[in-house]
């Protein structure tokens, strides 16, 4: 690229008086005088300004207040400026100047007398004042000189020349000007300063400012520089040596640790039998893994994710030949009763057996604590012989407890259930979803909603876990969930499961568990033998009756457990004869009776206006009191009792039939009118709602108006209408098993509910309890209230006998 030069003349003289001369803008830069500065020229007035130049080189240049201004007026520039001379002048293919120009002195511009086509302006010297020599300025002077020194020898950008010359300046404004000009890192404003500043000693000492700052900031950048050289030398120096620890390895036919790692890893991937799709995936993360250096941020996330995709059981059963009659033995030795359950794996098993490659059942097992639905999952997988895998559904409130998290977050793992999975070692696991009406939500999501792809047979066989993110087969697991009442769980994810009911254990079924499994199992967990301690049938059926009032039957294990641990104190006391548990033990042991079945109906049911009512609870069926008074008012009619909107409206309904029918049923019509009635459903602190109650309701009041008491040990259930019919209701069996349970004889249900008491129930529960089944409520009343005196003479005999054959109660 062609350029052209233009040497100029000699050196312009200082000026003594003020002189008109062209005075030249520049931008981010100042001129001090003694220094040469190369100016690019590119405005069309500036470089008529040069061009007009003749014999007479002499210019002021001066710097703009604002760099951004492209035609400068007078007022846009510095008052103060420097006289200067053009030496050279090269002219650029691009139609500006290239000029080097030498300061000569400070000068004052004054009038302006010409702006176009350059600008011109009146220029007088500026005089230095003050003293030249003097002690202090030559300590500053000596200061700023050693300073200047060090900062060149620091910088890789400044020549070492600048030493020199700073050393051979002896006048103390020269070596101002010239450090000034020297220095890239002082700013325009504050060359401009300086350059304004005539007082040698005031730009010594502002110049002195400058150098202390730049020389701190240069020693820390020194600092910085040299730590992270340190760090960069480090680890080059590990990489090399790592690099020769390979090669002498790679010699000797040894690899290193993270190669040993890397091909463990293919060697499980090769034999986890994964479909391609994820072989693929694992394949492309461990050769990422193995260019990776082990101490990358990403390493041992990658390495934890490549492992849990490499032991996973991809391909791996349980298998195994399906013998039906081994696994009907195998649910019977665990488990008393629960046919319909045993009843629905066997099925299953037999259905495999034909089709080895169905799909597993979601099976829900609903019932009252204690009644043995987590045993049951650990007996069913022992049945199949597979692997038992639990994971309690109580409390969980995140969706990635199913799902698991992505890799992108710190600590990231699969969801419980791929963890099981793991944790089981095989694909088909029995797999036990403990306490699913449990499942909480808030803002990080629904399980519910994660479970419904989990617990759907057509969508989990590419069940894709979050951390995972590639499909597993679930498919072939047995899914149980169990739950105390259906009601919490959503609608979807109650769809996707069969229910199978849990019902609640009669007394006889308690006798048979507590022989069978409660009493071996607590006298070997309390160190015991059969040999030290037993326990006779008419026992275990008082401590079953009198100390527990529940639906399965771990109160009673619990009691029966006690007893274990007080022999057990005796022997260690010295003691060691063998304890055989009678009645008397057990008061002894555990306390009075706890439970009066036998004698609270009788006792409650003396007087008029109370009724026995059956009702159904999470934790199986109990009974229900519901008294009933009058007294003296205005036909008011209150219940109290903590009873929901149902069941006051269904005893509305029961006093508006009674009002009805008051002369058919022998009741003063007058009566309502002068007299309030309050029905009351005791436990007053427990909430009760429901429709189930309206017989028992329609009887008390009955009772108490006519003044008959209900006969002893009759209990009832049903919904009732206006016009007197007896509607069906639901929980039959656990209400059923309720009142056999407090000593119920007989017991008045719908009609409608015959069948499903049939289904639920045999023979055999029902033994000592006659069921009457009832269309119409005169019907129930007839049953439940004494006809004529001599029946009334008959029940209170009864009720007598009862209340002096049973036990007395100690508190």
């Amino acid at each position: 690229m062609a350029s052209e030069t233009h040497a100029m003349g000699s050196a312009t003289k200082p000026l003594t008086s003020p002189r008109e001369l062209p005075v030249l803008p520049v931008r981010d830069t100042v001129l001090f005088p003694h220094a040469v500065l190369p100016l690019t020229v590119g405005r069309e007035s500036s470089v008529q300004l040069i061009n007009s130049l003749g014999e007479d080189k002499t210019i002021v240049v001066v710097a703009q207040r604002d760099a951004r201004v492209d035609s400068p007026q007078p007022v846009d520039l510095f008052s103060i400026g420097t006289l200067a001379t053009v030496h050279k002048v090269v002219k650029m293919p691009n139609q500006s100047l290239f000029v080097f120009t030498e300061g000569i002195q400070r000068v004052k511009l004054a009038d302006y007398s010409q702006l176009t086509p350059f600008m011109r302006a009146s220029a007088e010297p500026v005089a230095e004042p003050g003293e030249k020599t003097s002690p202090e300025i030559e300590a500053l002077h000596r200061n700023v000189r050693g300073m200047f020194q060090q900062i060149v020898a620091g910088s890789p950008t400044l020549s070492d020349e600048l030493q020199t010359v700073a050393e051979n300046i002896e006048d103390s404004s020269r070596l101002v000007d010239f450090i000034a000009s020297s220095l890239p890192s002082l700013a325009t404003k504050d060359k401009q300063e300086l350059l304004e500043t005539p007082d040698v000693k005031a730009r010594l000492e502002k110049v002195n400012k400058h150098l202390a700052k730049e020389l701190e900031v240069q020693q820390l950048r020194n600092k910085i520089q040299s730590e992270v050289q340190d760090q960069v030398q480090q680890s080059q120096r590990e990489y090399y040596l790592r690099e020769q620890m390979k090669a002498i390895q790679k010699e000797l036919g040894e690899q290193d640790e993270t190669q040993r790692d890397v091909e463990e890893l293919r060697k499980k991937i090769d034999a986890a039998g994964m479909p391609e799709e994820v072989k693929k995936e694992a394949t492309k993360e461990l050769t990422r893994l193995a260019r990776m250096s082990p101490m990358a941020a990403d390493y041992s996330v990658t390495r934890n994710y490549v492992e849990w995709l490499a032991v996973l059981p991809w391909a791996k059963s349980s298998g195994g030949e399906i013998d039906i009659v081994k696994a009907k033995q195998i649910l019977d030795e665990d488990h008393y009763d629960l046919q319909k359950v045993k009843d629905r794996i066997l099925d299953y098993l037999s259905v495999r057996r034909l089709k080895p490659n169905m799909k597993g059942p979601i099976l829900c097992f609903v019932g009252p604590p204690g009644v043995g639905k987590t045993s049951l999952g650990k007996s069913i997988a022992r049945s199949l012989g597979r692997k038992f895998a639990r994971l309690s559904l109580g409390g969980v409130h995140d969706e990635a407890e199913i799902r698991g998290h992505r890799r992108t977050y710190i600590g990231a793992l699969p969801g419980q259930i791929i963890q099981g999975i793991r944790r089981a070692e095989t694909n088909d696991p029995v797999f036990m979803l403990d306490e699913v009406d449990k499942l909480g939500r808030d803002f990080r999501g629904d399980p519910a909603a994660a479970l419904l792809e989990t617990l759907d047979p057509e969508q989990n066989a590419t069940f894709r876990d979050n951390y995972l993110d590639v499909p597993f087969d679930l498919s072939k697991v047995l899914f149980i969930t169990t739950a105390n009442m259906l009601d919490p769980i959503p609608d979807p994810l109650r769809d996707r499961m069969e229910i199978i009911e849990l019902q609640g254990y009669t007394e006889e079924d308690k006798l048979h568990i507590a022989k069978r499994y409660l009493v071996p199992r607590q006298v070997e967990e309390n160190g015991l033998n059969a040999g030290q301690i037993e326990f006779p049938e008419e026992s275990l059926s008082f401590l079953g009756r009198h100390y527990t009032r529940e639906a399965g039957v771990r109160n009673l294990e619990r009691n029966i457990g006690t007893i274990c641990r007080k022999q057990a104190r005796r022997i260690a006391e010295g003691k060691p004869d063998k304890l055989v548990v009678t009645p008397d033990v057990i008061r002894e042991f555990l306390g009075g009776i706890k439970v009066r079945i036998d004698t609270e109906i009788a006792e409650r049911t003396k007087r008029t206006g109370v009724a026995v009512g059956l009702a159904w609870t999470p934790a199986g069926g109990d009974v229900l009191f519901i008294e009933a008074n009058k007294m003296k008012g205005k036909g008011g009619f209150t219940m109290t009792g903590q009873i929901g909107q149902v069941m006051q409206e269904s005893m509305q309904a029961a006093l508006t039939w009674v009002r009805s029918n008051a002369s058919s049923l022998g009741i003063n019509e007058e009566f309502f009118k002068d007299h309030d009635i309050h029905i009351h459903v005791p436990a007053g602190a427990i909430p009760k709602d429901g429709p189930s109650a309206g017989v028992t309701m329609a009887t008390t009041l009955v009772s108490l108006l006519t003044e008959r008491p209900v006969r002893p040990y009759t209990a009832m259930t049903g919904e009732i209408t206006l016009s007197g019919n007896v509607l069906p209701v639901g929980g039959i069996k656990e209400k059923v098993l309720a009142a056999k349970r407090a000593g119920v004889h007989d017991v008045i249900l719908p009609a409608e509910n015959q069948m499903n008491l049939e289904e639920d129930i045999t023979p055999e529960q029902l033994e000592g309890v006659k069921v009457h089944y009832v269309n119409l409520i005169e019907e129930a009343l007839a049953l439940a209230l004494p006809q004529t005196p001599r029946d009334e003479k008959r029940d209170a005999a009864e009720r007598e006998r009862h209340i002096a054959e049973a036990p007395a109660q100690v508190v």
